[in-house]
C-alpha cells in the first residue's frame, strides 16, 4: 500500500514546483564574474548588499530577483551618492577642465555622453569599468533601427523615430569640435573616439537607464536642465505597467531610493514603473514593448480618418478648420475600452449635416445632436477600426517574410512585431465593443 504523502509532504510537493517554475522562467547571473565585480565595486563606495540579484528572464530579459517576500512601503534599495554617475562626476574628472573653458557651453547631457564614451575608451585605466561592463553593447531605440524596421512602425512612432534619428545626428555634428579640444588627453585621434556610432551608444544608454535628480545649475554648461544620473544596479530594474513605486533622492541618507507600493514575492521579478507610457512611448525611448499594457493605444492619423467624408461636403473645410482650431485632429485613438472621446467627437462633428452644423460648439461638449449622427459616428467608427485591423495584419505579413530572408534584421523586427501584436489585441478589443454599442443602439 503506498504511503500518503501527508499535508508537509504535500507542501513540499508544491514548493518544489514553484521552485521548477521559478527556474524554468530564470538564470540567476549573481556568479558571473561581471556582476561580481560591479557588487564589489559598489560596496567600497558603501551600497550595502540588498535582497536584490541579477537574474535573466523569459520575456524582459535581465533585471533582478528579491531573495525575500516585499510588502507595501518596503525599500526595495538604496544606493548611495557615491554611486550614481553625475554632471558633478564628470566635472571631477579629466573632462571637467575642458568643459569648463568650451564655449559655447556644453549641455549637461553631451557632458554625460563624452564622460561614458571616454571611459568605455581607456578600459581598465576607468575607475567606472565595473559599471561600463554591464552597461547594454547595443540597444533597441528607433534611433539604432535599420531602416527596413523604421519603415514598418505605425505612422506617428516612425515620423518621431526619424526625429530621434535627426536630433542624434544633430548633437553629434554639433560636438564635433568639442570632442577635437579633447585631443590632448589621448594618444588616439578623437575623431575615431568620439564617433557618431559611440555617441549613439552613450546617447541611448542615457536617455534609457538614468533617473531623474534634480542638479543646480552651473555656469559651465548650457541652459538645458541638469537632471540626469545614472545608478548603477538600481538600472537592471525593468519596467512594468502594473506596479508603482516611490522613488527620489534622500537628502538625510544622501542615496537614491526606492520603495514599493506593490507586493512581491520571494524569487519574483522586481518591477519598477517608468511612468503611465503607452508602448510607443516605451519603445520610442526605452527600446521595449510591455505586454497587455493598460496604457497603450492605437492612434488615428487625421489622413485615415478624413477617407470616409466626402470631399464634396461643402462644410469640409470648415469642419476641418474648427478640428484643428479646438485640437482635436491629434491624439486621436483606440484603448483597450474603444474609441477615445477625442476620437468620437472628431468623428461626430464631421458627421454634421449641413442642417446640423451650425450645433458644432454642442458637439465639442459631448451633446447628442441627432440619432443619425450617433449611429454614422459608430458606423464610420467601425469602418476605421476594421481598416487598421487590416492594415496591421498586412505589416505583421510582411515582418514575417522579412524575418524570414533577413536573419541579421531579426531582433528589430521582432520588436515591431511585438508593437504591432500589442495593436492587434486593443483594435480588435474595441471592434466588440462597437459591435455591441451599434446593436445596442
Amino acid at each position: 500500500m503506498k504511503k500518503s504523502r501527508g499535508r508537509t509532504g504535500r507542501k513540499r510537493g508544491r514548493k518544489h514546483l514553484r521552485i521548477l517554475s521559478f527556474f524554468l522562467f530564470l538564470v540567476n547571473c549573481s556568479h558571473k564574474l561581471e556582476y561580481i565585480k560591479l557588487k564589489k565595486w559598489l560596496k567600497d563606495r558603501g551600497f550595502e548588499d540588498s535582497n536584490l540579484r541579477p537574474a535573466e528572464f523569459l520575456g524582459t530579459g535581465r533585471g533582478l530577483i528579491t531573495t525575500k517576500a516585499l510588502q507595501v512601503r518596503d525599500l526595495i534599495i538604496s544606493l548611495p551618492e557615491k554611486c550614481l554617475l553625475t554632471t558633478g562626476t564628470v566635472l571631477s574628472s579629466c573632462l571637467g577642465e575642458y568643459i569648463m573653458k568650451w564655449k559655447p557651453p556644453v549641455s549637461p547631457l553631451i557632458a554625460l555622453c563624452t564622460f561614458l564614451i571616454a571611459e568605455k575608451h581607456v578600459g581598465e585605466k576607468s575607475p567606472w569599468k565595473p559599471y561600463i561592463d554591464v552597461l547594454p553593447k547595443t540597444y533597441t531605440c528607433p534611433v539604432c533601427l535599420e531602416h527596413d524596421a523604421v519603415t514598418l512602425l505605425p505612422e506617428p512612432l516612425r515620423m518621431k523615430a526619424q526625429e530621434q534619428r535627426m536630433m542624434v545626428h544633430e548633437l553629434y555634428v554639433s560636438s564635433k569640435a568639442f570632442f577635437s579640444s579633447l585631443q590632448p588627453l589621448f594618444a588616439e585621434n578623437t575623431e575615431t573616439i568620439f564617433n557618431y556610432s559611440a555617441l549613439e551608444w552613450a546617447w541611448c544608454t542615457i536617455n534609457t537607464r538614468t533617473i531623474y535628480m534634480k542638479h543646480s545649475q552651473r555656469e559651465c554648461f548650457s541652459l538645458e536642465p541638469d537632471v540626469y544620473a545614472l545608478a548603477p544596479y538600481l538600472d537592471l530594474l525593468n519596467h512594468s505597467p502594473n506596479v508603482q513605486v516611490k522613488a527620489a533622492f534622500n537628502e538625510q541618507t544622501r542615496s537614491y531610493e526606492i520603495r514599493t507600493n506593490s507586493q512581491c514575492k520571494r524569487y519574483e521579478e522586481v518591477f519598477i514603473c517608468y511612468g503611465p507610457h503607452d508602448n510607443q512611448r516605451l519603445l520610442l525611448e526605452y527600446g521595449f514593448v510591455a505586454v497587455d499594457n493598460p496604457h497603450s493605444s492605437v492612434y488615428v492619423s487625421s489622413d485615415t480618418l478624413l477617407k470616409y467624408f466626402s470631399p464634396l461636403d461643402k462644410q469640409r473645410n470648415a469642419k476641418l478648420s474648427i478640428l484643428k482650431d479646438h485640437d482635436f485632429l491629434e491624439n486621436l485613438t483606440f484603448g483597450w475600452d474603444g474609441p477615445s472621446w477625442r476620437l468620437l467627437t472628431a468623428l461626430k462633428l464631421l458627421s454634421l449635416g449641413a442642417d446640423e452644423f451650425t450645433c458644432w460648439r454642442r458637439t465639442l461638449l459631448g451633446d447628442v445632436i441627432s440619432a443619425r449622427n450617433e449611429q454614422q459616428t459608430l458606423n464610420i467608427t467601425a469602418k476605421i477600426c476594421q481598416f487598421l485591423i487590416e492594415e496591421t495584419q498586412h505589416v505583421l505579413l510582411q515582418i514575417s517574410q522579412l524575418k524570414r530572408s533577413k536573419e541579421n534584421l531579426k531582433t528589430h523586427l521582432a520588436l515591431v512585431e511585438a508593437l504591432h501584436l500589442e495593436n492587434l489585441k486593443i483594435l480588435r478589443r474595441s471592434a466588440e465593443i462597437l459591435c455591441n454599442l451599434s446593436v445596442a443602439t
